[in-house]
């Protein structure tokens, strides 16, 4: 059987991905319009079967923040097989492919959601860090802010909404994406959604605002599917903004913004916790890494690591297991190889071997989580593929001691 893999055409593929999408649950049937601006957004591709679609995968260009700087960044939204492609290794193999096209196209890192871990780390892929998500009662915040009569958004103000998400508060790893109908495609996936936040009267632009979803009915539970601000003013005002559900909402959900503890806006958290458990209001805060992310330009990582430490060197050894899937047709094979490194308050490497140097054995994955902070050398000792003499581990921990990345934006 001929198997293809090939740019979607939209002429030719809107049927097919449509169907894909609908075997796997991802869309309802009379809703295939919210598909075609998500695509719009995107740089897909397929992989066919005797000349019909069975297979598409999706990208979004966009940028990660790295301590003070942005890298290149894409974003992989969405693999989908058909009911009849199952089995034949077309995820992996079409998916890496892709990620060569992204790279050719300047992306120097590429991250994912996953259904489970194990399955991407096979291309290099390695755990984001630990995503809280706090449920509480509106009626238990501790409101420190008064807040002012908000303004309603609607699907209507999708370019103002989105161009508030690109200028939300920057902190290290915040991911940001291009183009607006991601942002639109968000909010028509939202289940029975509505924004509400405040304007700059200077420019009507927005400030600050939240996204929020009613997953139930009267009474919730409610989720807040993004919140963007500028400063933690803004924050507060949000937080107090959502404490005015409380006369009738019984449940809020939403991810802990980066820097924040939700539990110290919380006035009985244990309590609460107790007298609500196993209901459908219960208050709790959950913990689950959900991303992941590897290094696509080792070269251009680097370079980005301006850190306040002793400059020292080292010997890198990196393996990299999407090169065995990718098609020989790209010259990108992945960033397996012996590197130099220098680190320090200004970062580099070159292709070699220095046998006076400790040696780091590892893979793309378990580096690309040391370089963007997730955890330390020492601990990825233990439990990833990273393995390095004792003093070197400890150089490591000191130098990517970095602030807890934080993606703030699903995907």
């Amino acid at each position: 059987m001929k198997i293809e893999f090939r740019k979607y055409d939209p002429g030719k593929d809107r049927d097919a991905a449509c169907r894909i999408w609908r075997e796997v649950g991802w869309i309802e049937k009379g809703k295939e319009e919210i598909l075609d601006v998500f695509l719009e957004g995107c740089q897909s591709w397929v992989g066919t079967l005797a000349g019909e679609a069975e297979f598409i995968v999706t990208l979004a260009s966009g940028n990660l923040r790295y301590l003070n700087s942005l890298l290149p960044f894409s974003g992989v939204m969405g693999v989908v097989t058909s009911r009849v492609a199952r089995k034949l290794g077309l995820a992996q193999r079409f998916t890496s492919q892709a990620i060569a096209e992204s790279v050719e196209m300047g992306a120097v890192v590429s991250g994912l959601g996953v259904f489970e871990q194990g399955f991407y780390n096979r291309l290099g892929y390695g755990n984001g860090g630990y995503e809280h998500i706090a449920y509480f009662d509106p009626s238990n915040l501790d409101l420190k802010k008064k807040f002012r009569v908000p303004v309603r958004f609607s699907e209507n103000d999708y370019e103002k909404i989105h161009r508030a998400r690109l200028s939300r508060r920057k902190r290290h790893g915040i991911i940001s994406f291009d183009h607006p109908n991601i942002t639109l495609a968000d909010i028509k996936w939202t289940k029975k959604g509505f924004g509400l936040g405040y304007l700059d009267p200077k420019n009507n632009e927005i400030t600050h605002h939240l996204w929020c979803s009613n997953q139930g009915g009267e009474h919730g539970p409610y989720f807040i599917k993004w919140m963007t601000f500028q400063d933690y003013d803004q924050f507060l005002e949000l937080i107090s903004l959502i404490g005015s559900f409380d006369d009738q909402v019984r449940l809020i959900g939403m991810i802990e913004p980066a820097e924040i503890q939700m539990q110290d806006l919380l006035k009985k958290p244990h309590l609460y916790r107790m007298i609500t458990e196993k209901s459908k209001y219960a208050s709790e805060i959950r913990a689950s890494s959900w991303w992941q992310v590897r290094i696509c330009n080792l070269e251009k990582a680097i370079k980005k690591v301006h850190l306040k430490i002793p400059d020292f060197s080292f010997n890198l050894k990196l393996s990299d297991p999407i090169e065995s899937y990718i098609d020989t047709k790209y010259q990108w094979r992945g960033v397996g190889g012996s590197y130099i490194v220098e680190l320090g308050k200004k970062s580099n490497l070159r292709k070699g071997e220095n046998r006076k140097l400790p040696t780091l054995n590892c893979s793309v994955n378990a580096f690309s989580r040391l370089w963007l902070g997730v955890k330390p050398a020492t601990g990825l000792a233990v439990t990833d593929q990273l393995k390095a003499p004792v003093s070197l581990l400890e150089k490591l921990n000191l130098a990517f001691r970095l602030p807890d990345p934080k993606p703030d934006w699903d995907f």
